[in-house]
């Protein structure tokens, strides 16, 4: 067995059914009545967002991202931050008791699924644009484009390497936010061609040398600093950790 069809093996054991009637389709068009509850006349779409909608899923992440596009109109009596802590009141006080916050999204269990609900209202022109709320920062607000993100990953060419990445994210519990991996393997990988055992490779070399110091920015606005969601130490650590998978003398063990 060559390097590239271990690495093939590997990505059909992490292997996520998408598309309709998948558990994710079925999950979020079981959550969807809950969420328009929640939302009434305001909610402008709702959809399938992160993972899913990039063709990046593997086996062990969050299972299924939806997004809730609300009317620009909302900012008129609310706050983002009231309108992400009442998608959490209303989730909890309806059959949700676990959810929590994260930064941008309230999480929770359905059916033994993993459910990343992401609020956003809409920035009120002819495009994409939203503003979301940020829990974790001193930043209330960041205008963003989903649908830019979407568009960026699914066309890279880079879809398997992406998820490799992420299944290594997931063998060594690094908590690397997936945009922030996306937008880096995609970096690393600019010039290679279509070797998956080499392109893996050199995106374990990127992550080990140029990654701590690269900066990375939204595609869909440069105000936003994706590279800024991680600690310089965190980035140490993954740094470090490439670094020694890099180096393994078996495949099974870099990534597995």
């Amino acid at each position: 067995m060559t390097p590239s069809e271990y690495l093939e093996t590997v990505l059909w054991k992490y292997f996520v059914q998408t598309g309709n009637g998948s558990p994710a389709w079925i999950t979020g068009n079981a959550i969807a009545p809950v969420i328009k509850n929640w939302a009434g006349t305001q909610l402008r779409d709702l959809a399938f967002s992160g993972s899913s909608a990039k063709g990046t899923p593997v086996k062990g992440t969050t299972d299924v991202d939806l997004f809730i596009s609300l009317k620009s109109d909302t900012l008129d009596s609310h706050t983002l931050k009231e309108v992400f802590d009442k998608l959490h009141v209303h989730f909890v006080a309806n059959g949700y008791p676990a959810a929590r916050k994260q930064n941008v999204s309230i999480h929770i269990t359905h059916n033994g699924l993993d459910v990343d609900l992401v609020p956003a209202v809409h920035y009120g022109n002819a495009s994409g644009d939203h503003w979301l709320y940020v829990n974790k920062s001193n930043k209330e607000r960041i205008q963003t484009n989903i649908d830019k993100h979407i568009s960026l990953v699914s066309s890279s060419g880079r879809i398997k390497e992406i998820k490799l990445a992420k299944i290594w994210r997931q063998n060594h519990g690094f908590d690397f936010p997936s945009f922030y991996l996306e937008l880096a393997v995609i970096e690393a990988l600019k010039y290679a061609r279509a070797d998956l055992a080499a392109n893996f490779m050199g995106v374990l070399g990127y992550f080990a040398n140029g990654f701590s110091t690269s900066r990375f920015v939204d595609p869909a606005n440069t105000n936003n600093i994706i590279s800024d969601t991680l600690t310089l130490n965190e980035k140490k650590a993954i740094s470090a950790q490439a670094s020694k998978s890099k180096n393994e003398q078996n495949w099974g063990q870099i990534v597995w």
